[in-house]
């Protein structure tokens, strides 16, 4: 995909003197004006009629020149980190452009700010050239061997927006001296950008270690005898089917390594692997309390299901993730009254593709080896590519890249996939060893990229248990690194990594492999729940017809037992306006069809919120208000459609929808905010989905509730393209209201999608008040992006302006209950009362139905996820 503004043909059509065509993702992230024009070949130069002079143009240049030698410090090319999946992935890139690649914005963690990022990288400096910038940039600094930077300056260099924590920037003095010269522009960098004062001296004291050659081992021992892989294959005996269990059936751990909010996932995927002779051993992260809360009301009914004691807060490609491994085999080695032969980990996003027998009895023939898949490539190729040369440290829940590092001589390093199948004694020996190898390389791995990766492969395959190793790790991924090679974790790590896709019916295939696969990944019910029905149909047999729940899920967003902190302005404001909606709702008979009306009044903030689908499409969110009279409802507030298509002949045919929201997932191409929420201060994405035809141009135009034209681009549309997205970036806050996205080919329109932006009832989560007015005002001058595209208002025959202008300045200064009017109105428009129901039978309103007995409530019975007593074979179904 090619995004531009419609400078060509639009609006030099329309003011034929000015050229306003800027629009351009890439001019927009490196900062360039409007007065310009792209000329096709021809490159770029001052628009005609532009007040730009040379003189200018030398200031700006000087300007931007001095503002990145200010921020010397910072600067930092990611183009190192693309060496590996990234540097493979863009050369495929340039040679497909597909055109759902990349989302263009001006921010850094997109593909146009990376390429912003990675230019002004080319030009590195030393470690003492930085310091002598910053030290000239700031002469109250004194940089010399010890590295002190005032508070002012780390605060301009680490602003939002930076990578950094996931949970966000912290507050800090930045005033802390490191014990040496630090050395290197990946330690600086991630000195620069750490969020804490204790990140900060962690990563410096790592650092100067690591410079003296104190923290990492120099050569290892290796103990295997056998030269090359240990890499038997075992090959699945369908034969093997139904055969009769052996006489010492083995017994196996699962380690459930959960996170999240997706419990009737997690509930689903025990009741498929459950056996009363096999053991659950959970760990929830330390970020998802509600999953938590629900394990451990979870495991209070099995005496084989335990939630770890201990949490930790596990990220993508962290050094915590091994460490919580390890600690919890050790946890598991001293339950004596759980004797386990076999260690196996699943996520909540894994499901089982054979039966527990079939496992056991698979296991059960090779009782002493270790399943583990290696990457099956060159070692030298695998190192370079998984960032083992390199010295990474985890803290504020970001795994900071530092520099170089080598490999210990004397060994083997291997590595491939971090889901593994591995015996209790060799669980023993990585956990309880005090063996050289085995304390050496977890000190190794302390500092490593990805360690669960890599560490049991290493420490097997060097061990005198190297011909234990099978290589198979008895699963399925789903892989499509076209889709899931995009570096979407470089806001929580400094490298580049991939993520598989999630399953769906068409991949099914996939899963007939003939090497021994028991589980596949990843699946989500969120994305697609049908999926799972299959494996569960042939699992365990078609269901019985009628069975309730089947084709519904639900999956909470919100419960009181959390508070609010986790909740967005937005959220807050659309949750509580459901509320009011619904119950006004109750109030008029004719509407429900009830025989009298229901007056109930809301009691509090609601105490939970689920997102609903059925049959795989989103349905709307269900929430749960406790209300006076004493009682606790359920209301089911349904999306309204706002799409509409206009032509679909010619070229024109080929588009099938056109969405507005944020959260845009390009892996999985869905918007994970469900039913679009937006406020103000969100930037949305418009995202148009294809079908395969002639390669075509249309151009975009956003249109706010007063008639602004806030964006104008073009979108070249290649002939097998599905999906294609940008991002234009608006100044903000988005003025309030209906706004519009119209998709039109050679200005005839061809489709229109209607969006809400929500005005807000609260601000940092208390109510509105009145120095808040400016979040519903629009942006500064009315004026969205630095070209005005006001003179296309004619042939996109907008109304004017005037009366609707004064009308949305008027509601600007609303606050209180005529906000909650205005934005209730809103909302009404592009959501309806589904249903109601309440908990328990209400004396007071007789004719509402109990929540159990519909077939939408989050309340009402889910055969796959609800969980009853065990049955007589030991299983759960």
């Amino acid at each position: 995909m090619s995004a531009s503004s419609p400078s060509s043909r639009a609006l030099l059509r329309a003011r034929a003197q000015e050229c306003g065509g800027c629009g351009r993702a890439a001019r927009e992230s490196a900062g360039r004006t409007a007065d310009c024009e792209e000329l096709r070949g021809g490159g770029w130069r001052p628009a005609p009629g532009s007040s730009s002079s040379a003189a200018d143009t030398s200031t700006l240049a000087a300007a931007a020149l001095a503002l990145l030698l200010v921020q010397g410090l910072v600067v930092w090319s990611f183009s190192a980190l693309e060496e590996g999946e990234e540097a493979d992935m863009n050369a495929q890139q340039r040679k497909n452009r597909s055109p759902d690649k990349a989302e263009h914005s001006k921010d850094p963690g997109n593909s146009a700010g990376r390429r912003a990022w990675k230019s002004r990288g080319k030009a590195g400096r030393s470690g003492s050239e930085v310091a002598r910038v910053a030290r000239e940039a700031n002469p109250r600094s004194k940089l010399s061997t010890r590295l002190h930077v005032p508070q002012e300056t780390w605060r301009n260099l680490t602003r939002d927006g930076d990578t950094g924590s996931v949970e966000g920037p912290h507050p800090t003095d930045r005033v802390f001296i490191p014990k040496c010269d630090i050395k290197g522009k990946d330690a600086l960098s991630a000195l620069s950008r750490a969020t804490t004062q204790k990140c900060q001296q962690e990563i410096a004291d790592i650092v100067c270690l690591h410079q003296l050659g104190q923290i990492m081992p120099k050569s290892l021992p290796r103990y295997c005898q056998t030269t090359g892989k240990m890499t038997s294959g075992l090959q699945w005996e369908e034969s093997d089917v139904g055969a009769p269990p052996p006489e010492n059936p083995l017994r196996i751990v699962y380690m459930l390594v959960v996170h999240g909010r997706a419990v009737r996932q997690l509930k689903r995927l025990i009741k498929a692997i459950y056996h009363k002779d096999h053991f659950y051993y959970i760990h929830v992260d330390q970020r998802s309390n509600y999953l938590h809360n629900e394990a451990v009301q979870l495991a209070q009914h099995y005496t084989n299901i335990r939630v770890t004691p201990w949490r930790m807060i596990t990220i993508w490609g962290g050094a915590s993730l091994l460490t919580m491994y390890l600690r919890s085999m050790q946890d598991l080695l001293e339950m004596s009254d759980w004797p386990w032969d076999f260690f196996i980990n699943l996520s909540a996003t894994d499901y089982p593709t054979r039966t527990n027998e079939e496992l056991v009895l698979f296991l059960s023939k090779y009782r002493d080896k270790n399943f583990l898949k290696s990457h099956g490539r060159d070692n030298a190729r695998f190192i370079k590519k998984q960032g083992l040369d390199r010295l990474f440290h985890e803290c504020d829940s970001h795994m900071w890249r530092l520099g170089e590092r080598q490999i210990p001589e004397g060994i083997v390093v291997d590595g491939g996939s971090d889901w593994f199948a591995l015996t209790n004694k060799f669980v023993k020996y990585v956990t309880s060893t005090n063996d050289v190898l085995v304390s050496e390389l977890r000190r190794f791995y302390k500092y490593t990229l990805l360690p669960a990766e890599s560490f049991f492969h290493t420490v097997l395959e060097n061990s005198h248990d190297c011909n234990t190793l099978v290589d198979n790790n008895l699963r399925v991924t789903n892989w499509n690194r076209k889709l899931g090679c995009r570096c979407q974790y470089k806001h929580i790590v400094d490298w580049c990594g991939c993520s598989p896709n999630d399953f769906k019916p068409q991949d099914v295939v996939r899963l007939q492999l003939s090497r021994p696969t028991f589980f596949a990944r990843k699946f989500e019910s969120s994305v697609n729940q049908e999926v799972l029905d299959i494996l569960d149909a042939h699992l365990f047999g078609e269901p019985v017809p009628g069975t309730p729940g089947l084709k519904g899920y639900w999956e909470n967003v919100y419960h009181s037992l959390e508070g609010q902190r986790a909740l967005s302005d937005v959220t807050m404001t659309a949750y509580t306006s459901f509320t009011r909606l619904a119950l006004r709702e109750l109030q008029s008979p004719e509407q429900l069809n009830k025989k009298r009306s229901c007056s109930f009044a809301s009691d509090g903030f609601p105490f939970a919120v689920e997102v609903y689908f059925y049959d795989d499409h989103f349905q709307g969110y269900l929430v749960t208000q406790k209300v006076h009279p004493s009682s606790t409802l359920e209301f089911w507030m349904m999306p309204r459609g706002s799409f509409r298509i206009v032509d679909q002949t010619g070229a024109a045919n080929r588009i099938q929808s056109l969405e507005v929201g944020t959260e845009w997932d390009p892996k999985e191409r869905i918007f994970r905010n469900f039913g679009g929420l937006i406020g103000p201060m969100d930037e949305p994405v418009a995202v148009q989905k294809w079908t395969h035809g002639v390669n075509v141009t249309v151009t975009v135009v956003w249109i706010d509730p007063t008639y602004i034209i806030a964006a104008s681009y073009d979108i070249s549309v290649d002939s097998e393209a599905d999906f294609t997205q940008y991002k234009p970036p608006l100044s903000r806050p988005l003025r309030p209201g209906v706004w519009k996205v119209r998709l039109l080919h050679f200005w005839e329109l061809l489709a229109e999608v209607k969006f809400l932006v929500i005005p807000l009832t609260y601000r940092n989560k208390e109510p509105l008040q009145g120095g808040d007015r400016w979040l519903h005002a629009g942006p500064s001058r009315g004026q969205y992006m630095e070209q005005n595209f006001q003179a296309l208002s004619g042939i996109l025959s907008l109304p004017p302006r005037v009366e609707v202008e004064q009308e949305a300045n008027r509601r600007s200064e609303l606050l209180g209950k005529d906000l909650e009017k205005w934005t209730d109105d809103g909302l009404s428009s592009f959501w309806s009362v589904g249903g109601v129901c309440t908990k328990t039978a209400s004396s007071f309103c007789p004719s509402l139905p109990i929540c159990s007995d519909t077939h939408w409530s989050s309340m009402s019975p889910d055969s796959k996820s609800d969980m009853g007593p065990v049955g007589h074979d030991g299983r759960l179904r």
